[in-house]
């Protein structure tokens, strides 16, 4: 049987000759032997099982198709949680973590007086936003929504290995809360926002839901469609928090005017420096 390291080098040099990038060999192999990555260095001389060995080919091959490694595995790691994924859900992105710290950041500082808050995650997906959150503020009272029964199964049992108590509602958009006469201190949302022609990589498109990707001609479709009804299901004092593509600030500033005219509002940048979230703050 070959070493750790043979079978990396291996994995890595299959992944970079079908254009697929190197990291993945290293991220699966770390998650299929059950090691910290530092861990793996220590072990990287030692012959693998034979067992574990043909999992690990067999893993290379399907990412090497393009399917993604969230898939190949069969879960996905977000903000310290683990999380099921398959063809139903979106994986959840590195970047969206920072969506959830910053809805954290102001949950402490906006709401700091105020006991009972009540937030949703609308097209929760996986659920890894509500998740997350609840896990982080168990004082949240937290519903979780989406238009896909498909993607509301994987979330509610995203939430019970994640020991998160969440209301789960089915329905499009904000509908199944105006239903329900609900009214809110927090809505989160990472809606579809990508425009329906642009050229997407095809381990996205071939594998991953399209409803939770393209939001219309521009994008903004799923964002315009929350503006127009978010009122509904607000409280006096509310905050919004989206994540938005790189590109759109400056057709959320528009939107903006058009919607919020008298709320205050914030663009916030990722770590990598893009504008990638919107906060709007509601405080009639």
């Amino acid at each position: 049987m070959p070493t750790f390291r043979q079978a990396l080098k291996e994995g890595q040099k299959i992944l970079q000759e079908a254009n697929c990038g190197d990291q993945a060999a290293q991220l699966f192999l770390v998650e299929l032997a059950n090691l910290r990555a530092h861990d793996l260095y220590l072990e990287m001389d030692q012959p693998m099982e034979s067992a574990l060995y043909e999992q690990y080919q067999e893993g290379i091959e399907r990412m090497k198709q393009g399917e993604p490694l969230g898939h190949v595995l069969g879960y996905e790691w977000f903000y310290g949680y683990r999380f099921q994924v398959n063809g139903d859900v979106l994986i959840p992105r590195p970047e969206t973590e920072e969506l959830v710290a910053n809805v954290l950041a102001e949950y402490d500082t906006y709401f700091a007086a105020q006991e009972d808050v009540v937030a949703a995650d609308i097209g929760t997906g996986s659920g890894a936003i509500a998740v997350a959150l609840k896990k982080e503020a168990p004082a949240l009272n937290m519903i979780a929504s989406d238009i896909s029964t498909q993607a509301l199964s994987v979330a509610r049992q995203n939430a019970a290995d994640n020991e998160a108590k969440i209301a789960f509602l089915a329905g499009d958009m904000l509908e199944p809360l105006v239903e329900r006469e609900l009214k809110l201190d927090i809505l989160i949302s990472n809606p579809p926002y990508i425009p329906n022609q642009e050229t997407m990589e095809h381990s996205v498109v071939d594998y991953e839901p399209h409803v939770a990707l393209f939001g219309g001609e521009d994008g903004l479709t799923y964002y315009r469609r929350i503006f127009e009804n978010c009122r509904k299901v607000l409280k006096p004092k509310a905050l919004l928090a989206f994540e938005m593509g790189w590109n759109q600030s400056e057709a959320m500033k528009e939107l903006m005017h058009v919607y919020f005219p008298q709320d205050r509002y914030e663009i916030i940048k990722d770590m990598s420096g893009k504008d990638r979230m919107l906060f709007i703050y509601i405080n009639l």
